[in-house]
């Protein structure tokens, strides 16, 4: 039945690029897009329902549906922290300041001179193109590949062409309109493929009962690979010996999640189109009780991928897992789209197809916009101080052009470089970068005597040891089951959600001591974010409160 399996995929895309469409044009008529407060912010003027959905789906993209899954299969239900940690940043403090398009000109306000400015501008967009974007589109080629057996050049070519199409074409207004409608498929297909799973493994307790005999039929003797973890239903785990030891999952994992809901321009973007604070707070709330579902949606079926196919998802010998699916490491990010593939009926095969489609195209216009602001915003801007709003217009438009041609050329070291579990190489290299910028943040907004020199050399510092950390793990990647751990002590003992909470003291003790050994800030400086303080809980305003 594969040409109709192929023919109803095709048909669901169309019809969420006609949706898209609608909504692009309807987003066209109801903001100023020539403007850059229209075009960046989408006027200043959304609600809270779209602001919420806009930000769960920017922050849920095929990365997660491929990788929470996979992590699923491969160590349980412990992913979902990341998940339920985002809710408790998201529901206590969603920072925005005011007046400003990105978060790194606000650094620049606080803090004075450009270096800060510029140092960030640079790594953000290290971070969404060789991270997010490239994460995002390995994951949908991979659910492609699996379901269309499309040719994945093509198939990821023509999805960026259409995304970069109505991100130039709309700005912000458009992006936000087209993830609410996005929001809503993924949803639907998602607790759809849920339902079916949990039927066909007999439910929560079935799931429960046979995980744990999940095992390929071939895999070393007397030894743990291909076995499920014996901790797999619990969160919190060991100290020492796990994979997500729980002092780092309630401290080292919160840092990284300050960064990301806090100052991450993708999702403060989004709050500063709110048209007031009530209706940012809105939007925080109700993304902070939709990131509760992917447990349901993700991380358990992807459980229940590898109960089902337990040879192909939990496969344990690095020559099977090559001729399975590519990667020696193992195939545990195959989970869901098998799932997909094996167990729903066709017209549900498209819907998902849809879904994974919409989950691609919202992360992806969510990162190309926000990237485009920063590039035009803090970098653009410094070296062309008069120059017009108009040119400001074009050449955010162009670097989103240029951001799909970097992708696209970006894919092979993509596919070459994943291993493992994809959600967890994620987290491991938000580990190494995020946290000094995360307590650069804080401290500016609530210790009035940080200044330039100590934030600038809080920042040096932490993100040197960060990339050092981050480039040893490449150079030494973890060993494959049963093979011996030659890797550095730095690397065997200390998990990177420790090393996280070590570079945020590291940052911290930094931006300290040399503050204070050196002149203190002017009072125009500390001004705004001390103006801003009472409003530094869940939301920001578009309103200033000096007006």
């Amino acid at each position: 039945d594969q040409p109709c399996v192929q023919c109803g995929s095709e048909q669901q895309l169309i019809m969420v690029i006609l949706c898209s469409a609608l909504l692009l044009s309807q987003s066209m008529w109801k903001t100023q897009r020539s403007t850059v407060k229209g075009y960046f912010l989408a006027g200043g003027q959304m609600v809270w329902w779209p602001v919420g959905a806009s930000l769960f789906a920017s922050n849920v993209g095929s990365g997660h549906f491929i990788g929470l899954a996979g992590s699923g299969a491969a160590s349980g239900i412990a992913a979902t922290a990341y998940e339920w940690n985002v809710s408790v940043a998201l529901y206590g403090m969603h920072v925005c300041p005011t007046q400003v398009t990105t978060m790194p000109e606000y650094l620049r306000k606080r803090f004075g001179g450009k270096r800060i400015q510029i140092f960030l501008a640079i790594l953000y967009l290290f971070i969404y193109i060789f991270t997010k974007i490239s994460v995002d589109m390995y994951a949908g080629a991979l659910f492609i590949q699996q379901a269309l057996h499309w040719d994945l050049y093509i198939a990821v070519a023509g999805l960026l062409a259409i995304t970069a199409v109505y991100t130039v074409a709309g700005g912000l207004a458009a992006v936000i309109y087209t993830d609410a409608l996005q929001t809503l498929i993924m949803l639907v297909g998602a607790i759809s493929l849920m339902v079916f799973s949990f039927v066909e493994v007999g439910g929560l307790e079935g799931l429960q009962a046979k995980y744990f005999d999940a095992i390929p039929s071939t895999r070393k003797e007397n030894s743990s690979c291909g076995l499920p973890r014996e901790d797999a239903f619990h969160i919190f785990r060991d100290p020492v010996n796990s994979d997500l030891p729980w002092p780092g999952v309630l401290v080292g994992m919160t840092i990284p999640s300050l960064w990301y809901w806090c100052t991450d321009q993708v999702i403060v973007q989004r709050s500063l189109a709110a048209k007031n604070l009530s209706h940012a707070k809105g939007g925080s709330l109700m993304t902070s009780y939709l990131k509760i579902l992917p447990l349901f949606m993700m991380v358990m079926p992807g459980m229940i991928s590898r109960v089902l196919f337990p040879d192909l998802v939990a496969c344990a010998e690095p020559e099977i897992c090559q001729k399975i699916c590519g990667n020696p490491s193992g195939c545990s990010d195959i989970a869901y789209p098998k799932l997909v593939i094996e167990l729903l009926p066709v017209g549900l095969r498209g819907l998902m197809m849809a879904v994974m489609i919409a989950a691609l195209m919202s992360s992806l216009t969510s990162i190309f916009n926000s990237a485009s602001t920063i590039f035009t915003m803090d970098l653009w801007k410094h070296f062309r101080p008069r120059c017009s709003e108009w040119e400001l217009m074009i050449v955010g438009r162009v670097f989103v052009l240029l951001l799909t041609v970097v992708s696209i050329l970006w894919i092979p070291l993509v596919q070459a470089g994943q291993g493992g579990q994809l959600f967890i190489y994620i987290q491991s290299i938000s580990s190494y970068l995020q946290p000094p910028v995360a307590m650069v943040f804080i401290l500016g907004c609530f210790w009035k005597r940080a200044n330039e020199k100590g934030a600038f050399w809080g920042l040096v510092l932490g993100l040197l040891m960060g990339v050092i950390r981050m480039v040893l793990d490449f150079i030494f990647p973890e060993p494959q089951c049963g093979e011996r751990d030659a890797r550095p002590g730095v690397l065997r003992y200390m998990h990177y959600l420790y090393f996280s909470m070590v570079l945020a003291a590291v940052s911290t003790l930094t931006v300290l001591l040399v503050s204070l050994l050196t002149e203190p800030p002017s009072e125009e400086m500390v001004r705004l974010p001390l103006t801003l303080l009472p409003l530094l809980v869940n939301g920001c305003p578009t309103l200033h409160p000096w007006e």
